[in-house]
């Protein structure tokens, strides 16, 4: 039973980080092509906090670098520099990496992380860490909840390689540039593997541009626009 709950813990754990990194991270925070009520905003920062400890800031800086310089010198993940495996098991690496530099920070994401909670709260990705864990344990016990919360954390950073990886490596594409779309990958990370299309438009709060491609993400924005909890700001054309 307590495998149960511990299985069951992260699979909602890293699912419900996809769904807050895919809305509020990507395409909210680094293309507003969503607006999302203050509310919501809050809870979605939470959890990535307590789940991943990662600071918006840095995510959104190395994204926009990622898009600004594209599988060339200067992306700071493209398997087609340093090689597909090394992205997919290495590229938590290559992105602190990136996000250490003051520079990417202040030249690629200067609107956002300045708020009074990043700047007192979030910014402190271990305390996040450390009170996540603290959930796990109490929910699930020393030994499940410290298992149940490396686990999920190793699968959303393999989640998040394998979009940077292979999504710019294998699979699909409707458009002409350089990712990809898998379409297995998107029902895994709540859209991010439908990469070629977002690659096309960027800014589109729908990620899925044809029939047969599923975005998880867009149905909880129509809920959530629905609720008055988020307003899809630009939402990219089909194209059969």
């Amino acid at each position: 039973m307590h495998l149960l709950y511990a299985l069951l813990a992260v699979v909602g754990a890293v699912q419900l980080s996809s769904f807050a990194t895919s809305i509020y991270l990507h395409r909210c925070l680094a293309h507003r092509g969503v607006k999302l009520h203050p509310a919501l905003t809050l809870l979605l920062r939470v959890e990535l906090w307590l789940a991943t400890g990662i600071k918006p800031k840095e995510w959104v800086a190395v994204h926009r670098k990622h898009h600004r310089h594209t599988d060339v010198m200067g992306d700071p993940h493209s398997p087609m520099l340093e090689g597909l495996w090394r992205i997919l098991l290495g590229n938590a690496y290559y992105y602190t990496r990136e996000a250490r530099h003051p520079e990417t920070l202040t030249r690629f994401a200067p609107d956002v992380g300045n708020d009074w909670l990043d700047r007192h709260l979030f910014r402190f990705g271990i305390v996040g860490i450390a009170l996540g864990v603290g959930i796990f344990v109490w929910l699930l016990g020393p030994l499940w909840g410290g298992v149940a919360f490396v686990s999920q954390a190793a699968i959303y950073i393999f989640f998040n390689a394998v979009v940077n990886g292979a999504n710019h490596a294998v699979g699909y594409q409707n458009f002409n540039n350089t990712a990809t779309n898998l379409r297995v990958v998107a029902l895994l990370t709540a859209g991010e593997g439908l990469h070629n299309n977002h690659h096309a438009f960027p800014t589109s709060a729908r990620f899925s541009v044809r029939k047969g491609e599923f975005d998880p993400s867009w149905p909880v924005l129509r809920l959530l626009a629905r609720l008055r909890l988020a307003e899809p700001l630009r939402v990219a054309p089909q194209i059969d």
